[in-house]
């Protein structure tokens, strides 16, 4: 059973989200304020965290930025209805998803075990397939990547999306693929979340030597993972 720690103020939401997940198979925690949420996320004894961007004092944001230097854990963030500034601030800081709120208790679930189904269940797995695209070596059973012969630090979100270019080394991936076998479902209109996750990724493999980035963007199509 997944454990999952719950940082909202809203006690009254959050009781009832606990109510709901615990009845669909999650162990559930909560915490109601950044500083105890901030601890109890980087105790180790949590799968995955959501975590609702309107907190008081500490906001979301600042919580998520704290988090993500220290663990790579999930994170899954409830906005507030049109709040695009939030979302994709908390995807540049490497939010795995995010729900706006109202949000119905089932989409939740859903979009938390899409997450979950990216992450090992046992991280002492030892990957058998090994991906090699150029530079980059991945090994997706044990969930790790190698550039240039150094450790990438990855999102599980950006891990998968850069799973399935690597898959496709040199050849150019829809985003419409992108998104069903790296986030788990299809495209929306309007839907940024992938160009922010590969934004992020493009910052952290750096640029090629001739200056062009690794992760080429083509206009209309897709994306393409350079392997030269």
């Amino acid at each position: 059973m997944p454990n999952i720690l719950l940082i909202d103020d809203d006690r009254e939401l959050t009781l009832m989200l606990s109510q709901y997940l615990k009845a669909e198979g999650f162990n559930v925690s909560a915490a109601h304020d950044g500083s105890s949420g901030e601890s109890e996320a980087l105790s180790g004894a949590f799968d995955l965290i959501v975590l609702d961007v309107m907190l008081p004092r500490v906001t979301g944001i600042d919580l998520l930025r704290r988090i993500r230097r220290k663990s790579d854990i999930p994170v899954l963030l409830l906005t507030a209805r049109g709040a695009d500034v939030d979302r994709i601030a908390g995807l540049d800081l490497g939010a795995d998803d995010y729900v706006p709120k109202p949000c119905s208790p089932g989409e939740l679930v859903a979009r938390m075990r899409a997450i979950l189904r990216r992450v090992p269940g046992d991280p002492a797995v030892q990957a058998r397939e090994t991906i090699e695209a150029g530079p980059l070596v991945m090994w997706p059973g044990s969930r790790r990547a190698h550039w240039h012969d150094e450790v990438l630090a990855l999102t599980s979100t950006e891990f998968s999306l850069l799973e399935v270019l690597a898959r496709h080394g040199g050849q150019i991936v829809a985003k419409e693929q992108l998104s069903l076998d790296g986030l788990g479902r299809a495209l929306t209109p309007y839907d940024r979340r992938i160009d922010v996750h590969i934004s992020s990724i493009r910052q952290k493999l750096g640029p090629r030597p001739d200056g062009e980035s690794w992760i080429i963007g083509v206009r209309g199509q897709g994306y393409q993972l350079a392997t030269a």
